[in-house]
């Protein structure tokens, strides 16, 4: 019983250090950090931070509140202005953040105008390269 007591208290003080962390940060203490790097946990065969196919059903928002209007739309039916602003986006964030952007728009029903997709596939294959060591 004195083990469970101590248990709770601990596992209180923890998520209290955790939530004054969050607020001096601005952030708000039940939000996972976004902004940490992915890293891999080394635990799985391929890595969910590279998985286009992961279980996480949180979208994230990586500055592209706008693509929310493509929604339902095909990849073949973009015109030129619009997959400038696909590829904007995809050329201004990390390389290691790509697979988790394409993921973001797999859960918010949004599908990539076919050559913006072709390039993310391939940066998505050159980051698991380089995390493989490859």
């Amino acid at each position: 019983m004195l083990y469970l007591i101590a248990g709770l208290v601990l596992l209180i003080a923890v998520v209290t250090v955790v939530a004054v962390i969050q607020k001096k940060r601005g952030g708000d203490p039940t939000e996972i950090l976004e902004d940490q790097p992915i890293q891999c946990c080394g635990t799985h065969e391929v890595c969910e931070a590279d998985s286009l196919l992961n279980s996480n059903t949180n979208v994230v928002y990586y500055d592209d509140e706008e693509l929310d209007q493509f929604a339902g739309r095909p990849g073949n039916s973009y015109n030129d202005d619009e997959i400038e602003e696909f590829q904007d986006i995809l050329l201004t964030m990390k390389e290691a953040e790509v697979a988790a952007w394409l993921r973001s728009l797999m859960l918010r029903n949004i599908e990539l105008p076919y050559v913006v997709k072709e390039e993310a596939l391939m940066i998505v294959e050159e980051v698991r390269q380089i995390r493989q060591g490859n």
